[in-house]
Formats: structure tokens, C-alpha cells, sequence
């Protein structure tokens, strides 16, 4: 199943310093195109110029805002202890805060929890609760995401009877009436 954003984006270097250097400092051309090329193998280092979104912040940080009631907060502490980074792993904490930010309506975090109840990760395996959650989230993503979220879906329901298929269905009308919560 497709996990959530949680890595940061790469950053795009645009190669117009390059070219103005090599077209007009013909010295410098062998310097540039040797910039260039450590430029694009080096991994960038998040500075002032990059400020960290939600997923790179620390864990204390997230922490702080998931507390707070933040739903992308809460959902990206949840990746941040699914994966292990700057948190011991431990899948009953991801599952705890994806279970807080998807009460929240935040779809990530529904399908996140989908792949912990497909896995049978910090939870018991439940395919019914894993139908649940990623046919929930496939209702609120758009694009791209809702096309994996509704072919993950449909994946789980391969290995269902037609009865946990049925009371997935139901599970997951029950559950957006009541606005995600207790569910």
C-alpha cells in the first residue's frame, strides 16, 4: 500500500547560474560544470533559505503541535514512529496518532492507518478495518492519491469474503456519518 508523504521534497537546482558563469567566464567554465555536477550528487541540508515542513520537523516539535491538536501533525509523528526516524519505531505509537488525526477527517492519516490494519502492524490484522480506512480516504483524496488509495482498496477486497466486503461497506458509511469519530 502507497505510505504518505513524509520524505522532504527534493530541491530543484535551476542550471541559469551555470550557464551564465560558463557563457561568460570562460575560466570559470571547468569550476562550473564541476559545481554542477557535485551540486546535483550531493544531498541538499535543510537551511534558513529551506525551512522544514511537518514532516522533517523533530519529533518534539511534532509532538508539541500533534498535542495540540494539529491533524497533520499528528499524522506525520505517526510516520515519523512507522519509519523509525528520530523516534525509537514503534507501530502502537504510529497507530495512535494516525487513529487521532484520521478522527480529524485528515485522509493520509485514513489510509495510513489502512496499511497498519493490512499489515497487521501495532494492530491485529483486519482486513474489514483496513477496507474501512482506505475506501474513507479514497472518498477525500484527489488525483493521483485517490487512484492508489482506491487501488489499494481494491487490492484488500481480493482477499475478503463478500461478507467482509458488505461490512467494510457498512463500517465505512457508519463511519463517515458520524464524522469519523468512534470509529
Amino acid at each position: 500500500m502507497k505510505k504518505s508523504p513524509g520524505i522532504a521534497t527534493p530541491r530543484i537546482l535551476t542550471l541559469d547560474a551555470f550557464h551564465l558563469s560558463a557563457r561568460y567566464c570562460v575560466p570559470m567554465r571547468g569550476l562550473s560544470v564541476t559545481i554542477l555536477f557535485i551540486a546535483l550528487l550531493v544531498p541538499v541540508e535543510q537551511s534558513a533559505a529551506y525551512p522544514k515542513n511537518g514532516a522533517e520537523m523533530s519529533a518534539k516539535d511534532l509532538e508539541t503541535q500533534a498535542a495540540a491538536g494539529s491533524a497533520e501533525a499528528q499524522n506525520n509523528l505517526g510516520a515519523l514512529y512507522a519509519e523509525g526516524k528520530g523516534v525509537p519505531k514503534d507501530y502502537v505509537q504510529a497507530r495512535q496518532w494516525y487513529e487521532k488525526a484520521a478522527a480529524q477527517g485528515h485522509a493520509l492519516a485514513q489510509n495510513n492507518l489502512a496499511e497498519l490494519y493490512f499489515a497487521g502492524l501495532g494492530v491485529q490484522q483486519d482486513y474489514v478495518r483496513a477496507y474501512m480506512w482506505v475506501n474513507i480516504a479514497a472518498v477525500h483524496l484527489k488525483g493521483d492519491e485517490q487512484k492508489q488509495a482506491e487501488a489499494n482498496r481494491d487490492d484488500v477486497a481480493q482477499r475478503m469474503t463478500p461478507a467482509q466486503v458488505t461490512e467494510a461497506k457498512r463500517l465505512s458509511k457508519a463511519c463517515l456519518a458520524k464524522k469519523f469519530k468512534g470509529c
